[in-house]
C-alpha cells in the first residue's frame, strides 16, 4: 500500500481543484471538474471559479445559471451548492438519507407532518413549481392544502427536501432579489426518492466524483463532505471494487482514490490564492489539515459556521482577506516573505478588478468578525486602486 503524507495530500487536492494552476475551461466543465461549489452566499461560486479558471468572465456563470446548465440547489451538508445540471439528480439521490433525516424529522413533526406526507405532497409541489415561483407563492400553495399552522413547518422542510432549483433573480451576483425563486428540477416525470436510504447509484457516483476532485480521502472525509452516514459509504466503496484504490495516509489512516488521478510531488510550487468565503476546499474533509492548519481552524471557521475568505500561501491557509477602502486588506497569520507579499498583491489586484466590476464588497455584512480575530502577524492593504 502506498504511503502519502499531509503535504502531498494537500498538493493532490489543490491540483484537482484547479488551484495549483488556473486552466482555460468553459464554466460548466470547470464546475464538473471541481464537483460542487458552496453557494449559500451568492458571490462565492463566482470568486471560487475566478481562482480556478484562466480568463474567467463572471458573465459566463450568469449565463450558465440562466440557462440551467449550472444549477444551485440544497445538496451536500444540507447546504446550497452550485453543480453541473447533469449532476444534480445523482447527487440529490446520494444525500437522500441526510435530507430525509435533517428536514423530515423533529421540526417537520412539530408541524404535525410525517415523511409520508412529504412524499405525497412533493409531486404536486413540483408540478406547481414547473415554472419559477417565488417563496411566498410556494408557501401560499402549502397554506391552501395544509392550513396556516402546518404550512410554515412544511415549507421549512420541503424547500430543502424537494428537488427544487434556485432561479437567478438579478443583482451583481445573480441571486440578489428580495425573495428566493424556485423551479422544479426535472425528475423524469415522478419524484424518485421516497425512502430514508441513499440511492446506491447516486452514492457511488458522488463518491467517485468526490475522490477525483478532493482525494485521496478517508471514509470519514467522504462522509463529512456529504454529511453522509459512514456505513453506506463503506458499503459503496466495497461495491466499487477496482474502480478505487487504497493508500496509507498520516497515522496509518486508510485513504481511497481513483486510479490515475493527479498526485503531484509535495514540493511542486503552489501560487498564492485569495479564496472566497466557504470555499469547498476548506470544508471537504474531516481532517482539514491538508489545506487548513489546525492552529488557524477556529480563526477561519467561526462559531456559527461562517468560513472567512482566506489567503493560501504555499498551498495552505496563511491568512484572511477582506475589502476595505482602497484595496484588499490581508491579515497574515505568519510572516510572509516579500516575494510572498508580491504574489498575494498581484492576486489581490486582479480580485479588486473583479469586485469593482460587480459592485464592490460582497461580504460587507460579515465585517463584524474582524473585531473578534486574534492579532495577525502583519496586516497590509494590497491590490487596490492606484
Amino acid at each position: 500500500m502506498t504511503d502519502i503524507g499531509v503535504r502531498a495530500l494537500g498538493r493532490a487536492t489543490l491540483a484537482r481543484q484547479l488551484l495549483l494552476r488556473r486552466e482555460r475551461l468553459a464554466v460548466p466543465e470547470a464546475v464538473r471538474r471541481v464537483v460542487a461549489l458552496q453557494a449559500q452566499q451568492a458571490a462565492s461560486p463566482y470568486l471560487a471559479l475566478w481562482n480556478r479558471v484562466a480568463g474567467f468572465d463572471p458573465a459566463e456563470l450568469d449565463t450558465a445559471f440562466a440557462e440551467r446548465v449550472v444549477v444551485k440547489a440544497t445538496l451536500m451538508r444540507i447546504t446550497l451548492h452550485a453543480v453541473h445540471a447533469d449532476d444534480h439528480l445523482p447527487f440529490r439521490g446520494a444525500v437522500q438519507q441526510t435530507l430525509y433525516a435533517g428536514r423530515l424529522g423533529y421540526a417537520f413533526a412539530e408541524a404535525g407532518l410525517t415523511p409520508a406526507d412529504a412524499n405525497r405532497i412533493v409531486p404536486e409541489l413540483l408540478e406547481f413549481a414547473a415554472r419559477p415561483r417565488v417563496s411566498t407563492d410556494l408557501e401560499g400553495w402549502l397554506r391552501e392544502r395544509l392550513g396556516a399552522e402546518k404550512a410554515a413547518g412544511a415549507w421549512w422542510g420541503l424547500r430543502a427536501y424537494a428537488p427544487l432549483l434556485h432561479v437567478p433573480t438579478g443583482g451583481e451576483w445573480g441571486f440578489g432579489g428580495p425573495r428566493n425563486t424556485y423551479v422544479a428540477a426535472p425528475v423524469g416525470g415522478r419524484f424518485p426518492y421516497v425512502d430514508r436510504v441513499a440511492d446506491p447509484v447516486g452514492l457511488r457516483e458522488l463518491i467517485l466524483r468526490y475522490l477525483g476532485a478532493f482525494g485521496p480521502a478517508s471514509v470519514a472525509d467522504i462522509a463529512r463532505f456529504g454529511m453522509l452516514y459512514k456505513g453506506p459509504v463503506r458499503e459503496a466503496l466495497r461495491g466499487l471494487g477496482d474502480a478505487v484504490e487504497q493508500l496509507r495516509g498520516p497515522e496509518g489512516v486508510v485513504l481511497y482514490d481513483v486510479p490515475g488521478a493527479p498526485r503531484p510531488d509535495e514540493d511542486v510550487p503552489s501560487p498564492p490564492r485569495l479564496l472566497p468565503m466557504w470555499d469547498s476546499v476548506l470544508l471537504a474533509h474531516a481532517d482539514r489539515g491538508r489545506v487548513l492548519p489546525e492552529e488557524y481552524r477556529r480563526v477561519v471557521i467561526r462559531v456559527n459556521g461562517d468560513v472567512l475568505a482566506t489567503v493560501l500561501v504555499d498551498g495552505r491557509v496563511a491568512g484572511v482577506w477582506r475589502v476595505v477602502d482602497g484595496g484588499i486588506e490581508v491579515s497574515a497569520f505568519r510572516r510572509f516573505t516579500e516575494d510572498e507579499w508580491e504574489g498575494v498583491a498581484s492576486e489581490a489586484g486582479e480580485l479588486w478588478g473583479v469586485l469593482a466590476r460587480r459592485g464592490g464588497d460582497p461580504y460587507r455584512r460579515f465585517g463584524r468578525w474582524w473585531g473578534k480575530l486574534p492579532g495577525a502577524e502583519e496586516v497590509r492593504v494590497v491590490g487596490g486602486a492606484r
